[in-house]
């Protein structure tokens, strides 16, 4: 982990190595997403992937585990990567920057095996994990998956389980910030009305492209679920990715940026990191 990272005093941030700490993780997966015990991945599972190249790291507090990150081995265009599969923490641990501690040490372990890029999936509705992945680690996504897990027991998936398939190229160095005027100058795809609705324009072009959301959704789940889906598959068939997510100054709109690849090759930025 960098030595810039400040890790809060209560806390540290280690592999979690043995089985009664795997067993910790069954627990936490229940209370974070409120799973059926059919749905929690299992302490006997998480053992022996650990063994074979999996990473799982946990975040405790006065020797309780109270977040983690797990990820496994797999291979992409046949280049060996780590899918993340999960990051959870406690309700009364957010908003303590852990789970950006534990994506950081994540990438530390994952660049100690000599693995240079991390993949996931997130709800696109969801601000504050896009804050995350895009704002503060530098994801791209280039996926959109229509209900990637199907129904499940939880009550954070009743919305549907649709997912941004995310990139994290480690060694990848960001480039500038967009300016606020340079977004306020983009098209926008979808927009977030003055009902907190979403308006929808598919017809808009240009080499960047917005998708609005509201920084905090508390209704039209539904219709904003439909927008997004629509806006991000069009988008992604006309071979643009996601790059880049701000919050406006005011807090309550999200703007996801999209870079249209150029013709006959990707993005200047993606290209230089070989992005498949």
């Amino acid at each position: 982990m960098s030595s810039r990272t400040i890790i809060p005093a209560n806390i540290v941030i280690r592999k979690i190595e043995t089985l009664a700490e795997m067993h910790e993780v069954e627990q936490l997966q229940r209370e974070i997403w409120g799973v059926d015990d059919l749905e929690v991945y299992p302490a006997l599972a998480l053992k022996p992937q650990t063994e074979v190249g999996a990473i799982l790291i946990g975040a405790f507090a006065s020797g309780r585990l109270v977040g983690f990150v797990f990820g496994f081995p797999g291979i992409l265009n046949g280049e060996n990567i780590i899918h993340s599969d999960m990051l959870g923490i406690g309700e009364a641990y957010r908003s303590q920057n852990l789970g950006y501690l534990l994506k950081l040490a994540q990438r530390d372990a994952a660049l100690a095996l000599g693995v240079k890029r991390i993949t996931w999936t997130f709800d696109p509705l969801q601000s504050r994990n896009a804050h995350l992945n895009f704002a503060k680690l530098g994801v791209i996504a280039d996926r959109y998956y229509v209900d990637y897990y199907g129904e499940t027991s939880s009550f954070l998936h009743r919305f549907g389980t649709d997912r941004l398939w995310v990139t994290w190229l480690l060694e990848r160095e960001r480039g500038p910030r967009i300016s606020t005027s340079e977004l306020d100058r983009m098209p926008r795809v979808v927009r977030v009305g003055s009902q907190l609705d979403p308006i929808v324009d598919t017809s808009v072009t240009g080499p960047r492209l917005i998708v609005e959301i509201p920084a905090e959704l508390t209704a039209n789940h539904e219709h904003w679920r439909a927008a997004t889906r629509e806006a991000f598959t069009s988008a992604m068939d006309k071979k643009y990715v996601v790059e880049e997510f701000v919050v406006n100054d005011d807090r309550k709109v999200g703007r996801y940026v999209l870079t249209q690849r150029r013709k006959g090759g990707l993005s200047f930025s993606l290209r230089l990191c070989a992005f498949a």
